[in-house]
C-alpha cells in the first residue's frame, strides 16, 4: 500500500496539528515491525518534504523485493491505504466544486453493486449480523481503492492481478506457500490476492461464489465481496452495535489504526456515496489498500488490475476467533502482537483456527409435517447450529415453539421446547402431538440470545381417516325377492383400533346388481339407487344404512363400502326366490 509520505502525509500532519477529528499516524500493525524515535522523525520529515507517494509494482513485476527499488518496502512502511476522508459531507454528483467531496464519495458501479448484492444475499443468510454494503465500501476503499476504480471485466473480475508482496519474513510475514502457485503465481511463498486480499489459504476456508457462475475466484468483486461479508458476521457477530462493528474489523486486521481508518470511510459512505463509471479514476479515493480474506477460482492469482500504490506488502487476516478491540497485531496474519512479523500461525506451528461460534441455523431434511388429529406427528423438526463455514457447533441451546391456532404440543402439553445440538450440531425436536383440532400451524427453531435468525417447518393436522371399515353385526343379511331386508346394512369406522368419527363413507352394488338386483329405494324419478354418497360415521364411527329392498331377481350380491382413505369392507346379501 501506500506509505504514508507526500501530500497525504502532509495533510495528516496538518490536520492532526489543527486538532481536527481525523486521524493520523495510521500505521498497519499488521505488518510492521515498529519505529524508534528516530525513524519516525526521519517520516515525519519525509511526509512534509516529499511531493508524493512513491510507487509500487504493478502486479507481476517483481521490483518490490528488489533491495533498493522503488517498489521496495522496509519495515515500518503502511501498507494499507491511510487516507482519511474529507470532513465534509459527500455531495450528490455536480453538487461540489472540483477537488471537493464529489472527488472521493464516488465508487465504482460494478464494484459498488458488489458490495451491495453481497450485503443483501447476507442479509437472508444471516439477518442477525446487520452487516450494511458501505462497511464493505470502506474495506474495499482500504485494501485496494475498489479494484483500482473498478477496473474488473462484465462479469467483475479484476483485469489484471492485484497482488500483495511476497510474504517471505523480510519485513512481511513468513507463510511458504498453501495453493501451488494457483492465485498467487508463486510456489514459494504466498502473497495476498484480489480486491479484498485474500491469502490463498484464508480463501480456500472463505471462499464464495458471488456472482452464480460456479466458481469461487478471489480476483472476483461479487465473490470476493461475499466472502469478505460472511467472514466479517462469523461467529454471530452483530454488526449493529458498536462493539460487534469494531470486533469484525479488527477480525479484519487487528490494528487500532486500521479501525479508525475502515470506520472512517463507512461512516462517510453512510453520509452518501453515488456510482462512478468503472475506471473513472479521477473521481475515485487516491491512495489503495491493503488485503483481507475473499473469493477466487481462476489459476494464477487472477486477473485483477494492479497499479501503483496497488500492491499491498502483507497478508490479510488469517480467519481465526476475533481478538479483543484495540489489540496491536493481527491474529495469525504475520504480526505477533510486538510489531514483529510472524509466521502467520498461532505460535505452535499451526494454522489459526476458524471461528467456531454460532453462525447461523439451518433446516436439516424436511420442512413439512402432517399428522392425523388425535395422534403424534411421525417425524420431528430437526436443525443445525453451524459455524460460518458450515462445520456444526455442539452445546447450543436450541428453542422448538409451536406458533398458530392449534392444539399441537409437545409433551405434557407444552407449545415449546430447549434442546440442546449433538456432537453434528443438529438439534431434533421433540415428538409432537397434533391434538384434535385440523388445520395449520408453524414449528419455530430459534438459538436464544443469539441473532442468527430463525427456521420455520410447516404443519397441519388432518382428521382422522378409517384404517378398518366392520360390520357392527354378523346376522346374514337375507331377503325374499320383492321384498326388504329386516335389518338394515351397518357397519363401524376405526383407526388403530379406535372409532373414527364423522368420517366419509360410499357404498355401492356392483355391475350384477343393475336393472333387477337390490337397491336403496328410488329417485324421484322411480329409479333404483344402488349408490350411495357422502354417509357419515357418527360420535361412535358407526353409520347406518337406509333401508334395503331386495329387487326381482334372485341372488347373491355384493355391498362395497369405501371409507375416507381407502379402507373398505364388502358386505354380502341375499335375494331369495
Amino acid at each position: 500500500m501506500a506509505r504514508i509520505r507526500g501530500r497525504h502525509a502532509a495533510r495528516r500532519v496538518a490536520t492532526t496539528a489543527a486538532g481536527h477529528r481525523r486521524r493520523g499516524g495510521l500505521r498497519s500493525a499488521r505488518y510492521r515491525r515498529g519505529l524508534g524515535g528516530t525513524a519516525v522523525a526521519a517520516v515525519v520529515m519525509a511526509a512534509l518534504t516529499a511531493s508524493q507517494a512513491p510507487g509500487v509494482e504493478l502486479a507481476g513485476d517483481g521490483g518490490a523485493d528488489r533491495p533498493g527499488s522503488t517498489g521496495d518496502r522496509t519495515p515500518g512502511d503502511d501498507e494499507y491505504a491511510t487516507e482519511l476522508p474529507p470532513l465534509e459531507s459527500p455531495h450528490p454528483p455536480g453538487a461540489s466544486e472540483p477537488g471537493g467531496s464529489e472527488d472521493t464519495s464516488g465508487i465504482p458501479a460494478s464494484v459498488l453493486a458488489a458490495y451491495k448484492k453481497a450485503a443483501r444475499s447476507l442479509a437472508s443468510r444471516t439477518p442477525g449480523c446487520g452487516l450494511r454494503w458501505e462497511l464493505l465500501a470502506g474495506i474495499g476503499k482500504v485494501e485496494s481503492g475498489h479494484a483500482r476504480g473498478g477496473a474488473v471485466d462484465k462479469d467483475g473480475t479484476t483485469l489484471r492481478p492485484i497482488l500483495g508482496p511476497v510474504l517471505n519474513g523480510k519485513g512481511f510475514a513468513h507463510i511458504k506457500d498453501t495453493d501451488g502457485g494457483r492465485w498467487d503465481s508463486d510456489t514459494t511463498y504466498d502473497r495476498a490476492v484480489g480486491p479484498l486480499q485474500f491469502i490463498p489459504s484464508t480463501w480456500d476456508r472463505w471462499g464464495a461464489d458471488g456472482n452464480g457462475d460456479g466458481r469461487k475466484d478471489p480476483n472476483n468483486i461479487h465473490d470476493a465481496a461475499l466472502a469478505a461479508g460472511a467472514y466479517l458476521c462469523a461467529d454471530g457477530r452483530d454488526l449493529s452495535s458498536s462493539a460487534g462493528l469494531d470486533r469484525a474489523v479488527l477480525s479484519y486486521n487487528n490494528s487500532s489504526d486500521y479501525l479508525r481508518t475502515v470506520l472512517a470511510w463507512f461512516e462517510y459512505y453512510r453520509k452518501g456515496t453515488h456510482p462512478v463509471p468503472d475506471r473513472d479514476l479521477p473521481v475515485l479515493p487516491t491512495t489503495p489498500g491493503l488485503g483481507e480474506s475473499g473469493g477466487g477460482s481462476s489459476p494464477g492469482g487472477g486477473r485483477g488490475s494492479a497499479d501503483p500504490a496497488d500492491d499491498k506488502p502483507g497478508e490479510p487476516n488469517k480467519p481465526g476467533k476475533p481478538e479483543k478491540p484495540g489489540g496491536d497485531g493481527k491474529p495469525g496474519n504475520g504480526d505477533d502482537g510486538d510489531g514483529k512479523p510472524g509466521d502467520g500461525d498461532d505460535g505452535d506451528g499451526k494454522p489459526s483456527p476458524e471461528p467456531t461460534g454460532p453462525h447461523a441455523i439451518e433446516r436439516v431434511g424436511a420442512g413439512k409435517f402432517t399428522a392425523v388429529a388425535g395422534e403424534d406427528f411421525a417425524g420431528h423438526p430437526v436443525v443445525k447450529v453451524e459455524t460460518a463455514k458450515g462445520k456444526g457447533v455442539k452445546g447450543v441451546r436450541v428453542r422448538f415453539e409451536v406458533r398458530g391456532e392449534t392444539e399441537a404440543a409437545f409433551e405434557g402439553g407444552a407449545r415449546s421446547a430447549t434442546v440442546t445440538t449433538d456432537a453434528q450440531g443438529n438439534a431434533t425436536a421433540p415428538a409432537l402431538g397434533a391434538g384434535d383440532r385440523t388445520g395449520s400451524f408453524t414449528v419455530r427453531a430459534t438459538v436464544p440470545g443469539k441473532k442468527l435468525g430463525s427456521v420455520d417447518f410447516a404443519a397441519s393436522v388432518t382428521a382422522p381417516q378409517a384404517d378398518t371399515l366392520a360390520r357392527t353385526s354378523e346376522v346374514a343379511l337375507e331377503a325374499d325377492r320383492g321384498g326388504k331386508f329386516a335389518q338394515a346394512v351397518e357397519v363401524k369406522a376405526t383407526r388403530k383400533g379406535k372409532a373414527v368419527a364423522n368420517t366419509t363413507l360410499t357404498a355401492a352394488f356392483g355391475d350384477d346388481a343393475e336393472e333387477a338386483g337390490p337397491y336403496f329405494g328410488k329417485d324421484e324419478q322411480g329409479t333404483p339407487v344402488r349408490r350411495l354418497a357422502d354417509l357419515k360415521t357418527d360420535a361412535e364411527g358407526v353409520v347406518a344404512l337406509p333401508e334395503l329392498f331386495a329387487g326381482d331377481r334372485p341372488g347373491t350380491y355384493t355391498l362395497t363400502l369405501t371409507a375416507e382413505g381407502g379402507a373398505t369392507v364388502q358386505v354380502k346379501v341375499t335375494v331369495k326366490g
